[in-house]
Order: structure tokens, then sequence, then C-alpha cells
């Protein structure tokens, strides 16, 4: 990590932390984490409504924590930040220890 960080990063950085800590985007990071999914895959496999996950990706992907692909009507979203996910992988393990 660089020595001088701007206050705009460590703003997005803030913000960032506030987004990841709702329960359920962690949820949904994690099942995004496994494989890509559609709203009603996320919500079948989280036992959520889809209004629920489709509220809860918006913001994810405000923060470009995901991104999403269209194959005909249907949306396909991803885990876009290898380095979220491994950081969000290591605090699960750490907790679970």
């Amino acid at each position: 990590m660089s020595e001088s960080v701007t206050q705009e990063t460590i703003q997005k950085t803030a913000d960032t932390f506030k987004v990841l800590s709702d329960p359920t985007r962690i949820r949904i990071l994690h099942y995004l984490c496994q494989k890509e999914a559609s709203v009603s895959d996320i919500a079948s496999g989280l036992d959520l409504k889809q209004s629920t996950v489709s509220h809860q990706l918006r913001t994810l992907k405000l923060y470009r924590l995901v991104t999403h692909r269209r194959e005909g009507t249907s949306i396909y979203y991803t885990f876009k930040d290898d380095h979220v996910m491994q950081t969000l992988e290591q605090m699960i393990d750490h907790i679970e220890e």
C-alpha cells in the first residue's frame, strides 16, 4: 500500500466496507463466488425474494463488486473483483476458525 493515500480513496474504501456490512449482500457475494447466476437462481438458492436480490445487486453493481452479462432475455451476475472475493473468503475463514 502506498504511503500517501488520498482522502477520496479513504472515503471510497469506507463506503465499500459499508456496502459489505450488509448480511444479505455478503450472502449474495458468497453465492456468486461459487458460480455465475441469474436473479432467480440467487433468489431460490438463498431463499430470498427476487425483488430483494435485484435491489441488492443494484447496490453491488454501483460499487463495482458484481458485473453482469446478458444472454437472450436472461442476465447473469458474477463477482467482479478477485481482490474483494479473496478478502471476503479470508474474513469468512477467520470467523469460522
